[in-house]
C-alpha cells in the first residue's frame, strides 16, 4: 500500500471516528492529510470507496486488539473476565490502539447509513459477525446462547460507555455475567 493511500486511510478513519461520517466531507479529508484531490481519486473512486477502507482498517485494528485480550482465555469465565476488562481499558482511554473511545465505529457509521443492503451496511454487519465469531472461538465449547449473552452485554457495555458516560459498564457486565 502506497504511503499516500494510508495516510488517506488513516486520516479519514480518525475524522470519520471523531466525527461522524456524513458530517466530514472529501475537502476536510484533503485538508488534513495534505493529499491532493488527484491523488484521493486515484485510490479511491468516492467517498464511498474511502469510508470502506477506513472500516477494514478500523475492523483489523479492533480484531488484532480483541484477539490479543482474548487468546489466553482457556475457560468460560477467564473469557468472560478478559472481554470486559479489555473494553474497560477502550473505554478510559488505555488502549492506545483503539484511540480515544469514540463508541463503536461500526454502531456509529451503520446509524448513518439507512440502506441495510448498502456496501458500507454490510460491512458493519460483517464486523460484528467477526467479533461474534472471535468471542465464540474461545468458549470452552460451543455455546449459542452464552455467546449470544456475551455479544448483547459486549454491544449495551459499548453503548451505555459511550452514550451515558458509564465507563464501569463493562465492568458491570461482569457482575451481571456472575450471575448466569
Amino acid at each position: 500500500m502506497t504511503s499516500k493511500r494510508q495516510l488517506l486511510i488513516d486520516t479519514a478513519l480518525q475524522l470519520f471516528y471523531e466525527n461522524g461520517v456524513n458530517s466530514v466531507g472529501i475537502n476536510k479529508i484533503l485538508k488534513v492529510s495534505g493529499i491532493a484531490k488527484k491523488t484521493l481519486y486515484h485510490h479511491f473512486n468516492g467517498k464511498e470507496a474511502l469510508i470502506l477502507a477506513a472500516l477494514s482498517q478500523r475492523n483489523n485494528n479492533f480484531i488484532r486488539w480483541l484477539e490479543s485480550h482474548l487468546k489466553n482465555s482457556t475457560t468460560d469465565q477467564q473469557l468472560i473476565e478478559n472481554l470486559f476488562n479489555a473494553l474497560t481499558t477502550w473505554f478510559t482511554n488505555s488502549a492506545a490502539e483503539l484511540g480515544d473511545f469514540r463508541g463503536c465505529f461500526f454502531i456509529n457509521t451503520s446509524a448513518e447509513f439507512c440502506d441495510p443492503s448498502s456496501q458500507i451496511a454490510k460491512y458493519c454487519q460483517f464486523h460484528k459477525r467477526q467479533v461474534r465469531a472471535i468471542i465464540g472461538k474461545y468458549l470452552s465449547s460451543p455455546n449459542s446462547q452464552l455467546l449470544d449473552a456475551l455479544c448483547l452485554l459486549k454491544e449495551g457495555a459499548i453503548t451505555t460507555a459511550y452514550v451515558t458516560n458509564d465507563l464501569d459498564a463493562a465492568q458491570k457486565c461482569l457482575w451481571i455475567t456472575a450471575k448466569l
